[in-house]
């Protein structure tokens, strides 16, 4: 039996119950991701759904739920700095982070508006 992985199809970040507007503010509005339709059977779970570059970002409601600080997702970002330039100019606060520079890494983590960590980098090698 041969498989092969492929990588990725999609990163799910937990949210709490509610979360859509807040959701969609801040992955459509100041991110500019583009919203993608749930499937039909889903759709009552609660959450949203985006596409970044070419994979999947969803927001699943989680009841009990606490966020993600640790644990994150990782964005590969072509101009990282004007991305850092965009979010600061809108005050989310930017947690920089230079331990990977020698390896021509480039990165900063910001919270999502749940708490969820997320890593933006760019390989500048």
């Amino acid at each position: 039996m041969n498989y092969n992985f492929y990588g990725l199809d999609h990163v799910q970040l937990a949210a709490p119950e509610g979360c859509e507007a807040e959701a969609r503010r801040f992955f459509h509005n100041l991110m500019g991701w583009t919203e993608i339709p749930k499937p039909e059977a889903l759709k009552k779970r609660g959450g949203v759904w985006f596409l970044c570059g070419t994979h999947q970002v969803h927001i699943g409601v989680q009841k009990d739920f606490v966020p993600a600080t640790k644990a994150h997702p990782a964005f590969h970002v072509q101009n990282l700095d004007l991305l850092k330039e965009h979010l600061s100019g809108k005050l989310v606060h930017i947690i920089d982070d230079d331990t990977r520079t020698d390896e021509g890494v480039k990165r900063f983590y910001v919270h999502d508006p749940f708490g969820n960590r997320l890593e933006f980098l760019e390989w500048i090698k």
